[in-house]
């Protein structure tokens, strides 16, 4: 297969050939490279999905990214699927750029989808594992329709209910008391607008990140609201915020289904929502699957692992 010219082949490659490696592995074959070509041997049905790989990837470098093991095994796992084209689908556009001037690009086909999803619809689900970046996106989404002004305010909240503990007998005010529960959204608060300007908008309103029980008696308008944690959100809770929802309100709802740490008994919030409201238009469910975790490769496989023995165990969702 041709790469055009070494500097490309270089970065698909990696260092000492690692990537290259990791592909001859992962498919049973026998590569090698003479000048600008990358040559594969082994079954005809491998070399497709090799030489799919390598296309793949070639469309990451051209896109002006790196490559790395999470995005390579996750392109082979595209190619074996004969799904190698959206790739470079994938790679186009620029969600968001951080105050570092980062550009923030989706990384899988599932992240993708959500990020369209997004757009398009006033609610939107994103349920699934940790690692595929369902928060952070609805942030960078709602920092850019901020500053797009098609929205006044942001507004993040999260349940409160995590292993077992009850704000009442955590040390503090009630600041200090939910502050655990928030520094993620604050986190990805921070790396989108900066330290200042993101303190700046907190003291002015702009910016409102508190516990889901403060929504209630509230009708949320010309917002970005994104519910984070959502598992942990009783039916009771999430009737309640959802309803909230007002003229210029778009909705983000995240969480893990298998991450509950609701007592038990009680069915999660999300769970019966993404199944009363599946179909209703201008509402998206978007799935996320093991294949989209873009943390550390071994994520994905620890995700799956405990999968099927929640499967195997019937395990409560």
């Amino acid at each position: 297969m041709e790469t055009g010219n070494l500097d490309r082949l270089q970065k698909v490659l990696g260092v000492f050939d690692e990537n290259l490696q990791i592909i001859s592995r992962e498919l049973s074959l026998i590569s090698r490279v003479e000048g600008t070509k990358v040559l594969l041997e082994g079954e005809e049905e491998s070399v497709a999905v090799g030489e799919n790989v390598l296309d793949s990837l070639l469309a990451i470098v051209d896109a002006g990214e790196q490559i790395e093991k999470s995005s390579l095994l996750y392109c082979i796992e595209l190619a074996r699927e004969g799904k190698s084209g959206e790739i470079a689908g994938v790679m186009k556009g620029v969600v968001a750029v951080t105050f570092a001037g980062k550009p923030v690009k989706c990384k899988t086909v599932g992240q993708k989808e959500y990020v369209s999803k997004i757009k398009k619809n006033t609610i939107t689900f994103g349920v699934g594992p940790a690692g595929t970046g369902k928060t952070y996106l609805a942030v960078c989404l709602a920092v850019a329709a901020f500053k797009a002004k098609e929205v006044e305010r942001i507004i993040l909240t999260r349940p409160a209910v995590e292993a077992g503990e009850k704000l009442g007998f955590l040390p503090g005010d009630l600041q200090t008391k939910v502050d655990p529960y928030l520094r993620p959204l604050y986190d990805a608060l921070r790396e989108m607008f900066g330290a200042e300007t993101y303190q700046k908008l907190m003291e002015k309103g702009a910016i409102e990140i508190a516990p889901l029980a403060y929504m209630r008696g509230r009708t949320l308008s010309d917002a970005f609201v994104i519910l984070d944690e959502a598992q942990n959100a009783t039916r009771e809770q999430m009737k309640m915020f959802l309803t909230r929802l007002g003229d210029g309100c778009k909705m983000v709802v995240t969480g893990d289904l298998t991450q509950t740490d609701l007592p038990e008994g009680k069915m999660s919030g999300l769970k019966q929502a993404t199944t009363l409201l599946k179909g209703i238009e201008d509402i998206a469910i978007v799935a996320f699957s093991e294949k989209d975790v873009v943390r550390h490769p071994l994520v994905g496989k620890i995700v799956k692992a405990y999968e099927r023995d929640g499967k195997g165990k019937g395990e409560r969702k």
